[in-house]
């Protein structure tokens, strides 16, 4: 028996019409086109990353598209969403847990704190022991100040990427371009798992799209103390051309535009942190002072 991989049952003839099948479509539609702008994506971006058309993209966010389980799968994939976030008839993103998590962050820091207190199975700041994270944007600065800071206080730095390559045994971008992004964030996930349970004192840096995985992100925000290191769309730009990656910027003269949807797409997100730091305009040097006397202020590593 061929296996249906349409959603619309009008397709196929002589099949009974879902009557909640143009529901479906347009919930998937509505989901699409808000991780989509979330992620600063234009719509043509998307298609390059996905590989599935404009003209397919416009259909489907307009509630229209007659797409496949396979095309919707590579969508999915490209917004570094899990395809069932898309199809449950719960939107993470717009849930319970997500408007809990807004008037959160709207809170001041004794509501937080009470917040935290009524939540957490046992103390927050036994859960974090002295587990530091950095969290933001590629081009903030995370390594290099993670590095640094682990240094200075004689403790342990852990790039996540690095434990994600360690136990794939590939790098990121062959990992990714083998598994897609949905492959990347469950190894991304595993990988956080592992320096829970390996470490008690850790500075850890993690990939800016760790915000994307709404489980993983609130295991994260549970198991560390979290500061988010930003700088302006100009100099994350910048930094990451002068490492030598040029992939964002080639052959894409949206990149810019995408880069501040971006920004402030996940502003929000970022800003769950307990704490921020601004390396705009300022030296490593001039950064690490202000991250050391940060950490010691709140007292994130003991």
């Amino acid at each position: 028996m061929s296996e249906i991989t349409n959603f619309r049952g009008d397709d196929l003839a002589g099949a009974t019409v879902d009557p909640g099948s143009d529901s479906l479509l347009e919930r998937v539609g509505e989901r699409v086109r808000a991780a989509r702008e979330r992620h600063g994506l234009s719509r043509r971006a998307l298609s390059e990353k996905s590989a599935v058309s404009q003209r397919y993209l416009a259909q489907l966010e307009a509630g229209d598209g007659n797409i496949s389980i396979a095309l919707l799968h590579r969508v999915a994939q490209a917004l570094d969403h899990r395809i069932e976030w898309l199809l449950g008839e719960e939107d993470p993103w717009h849930s319970d847990v997500q408007r809990a998590t807004e008037l959160f962050r709207l809170a001041d820091s004794g509501t937080r704190q009470r917040v935290l207190e009524l939540l957490q199975p046992g103390r927050a700041d036994d859960l974090r022991a002295r587990r530091l994270c950095l969290i933001g944007l590629r081009g903030a600065g995370k390594s290099t100040l993670g590095a640094l800071l682990g240094q200075r206080r004689g403790v342990p730095f852990v790039e996540l990427n690095r434990v994600i390559e360690e136990q794939s045994g590939m790098p990121i971008n062959e990992l990714i371009a083998f598994f897609g992004q949905e492959g990347y964030r469950r190894l991304e996930s595993e990988a956080l798992t592992r320096v829970i349970a390996t470490h008690e004192t850790v500075i850890l840096a993690v990939a800016g799209g760790i915000v994307a995985d709404p489980e993983t992100f609130s295991r994260l925000m549970q198991n560390f103390h979290t500061i988010w290191v930003k700088a302006s769309p100009e100099e994350h730009m910048a930094r990451v051309k002068g490492q030598g990656d040029l992939r964002p910027m080639a052959g894409n003269p949206e990149a810019m535009a995408q880069l501040q949807a971006l920004l402030r797409a996940r502003d929000t997100l970022y800003a769950q942190a307990e704490a921020a730091l601004d390396t705009a305009g300022r030296s490593v040097e001039q950064s690490l002072e202000e991250l050391v006397a940060l950490v010691d202020a709140k007292g994130f590593l003991g």
